[in-house]
């Protein structure tokens, strides 16, 4: 049998019983890899853009 129980919530929507922590490093990096992310598609997609560009021409 598990130890981990499920947080308690509270009569409030979108407050939990436990306080958390401000900072949420945990999503400033998730974020970050999202923006990388895009970055690197719109990168793959100009590079892909430009390549058709010069065998076409």
């Amino acid at each position: 049998m598990t130890t981990h129980r499920a947080p308690e919530y509270s009569d409030r929507p979108g407050r939990t019983v436990q306080s958390r922590p401000t900072g949420r490093p945990v999503g400033r990096s998730v974020v970050a890899g999202l923006v990388l992310a895009v970055g690197a598609g719109t990168a793959w997609v100009a590079g892909m853009i430009y390549t058709l560009a010069g065998w076409s021409g």
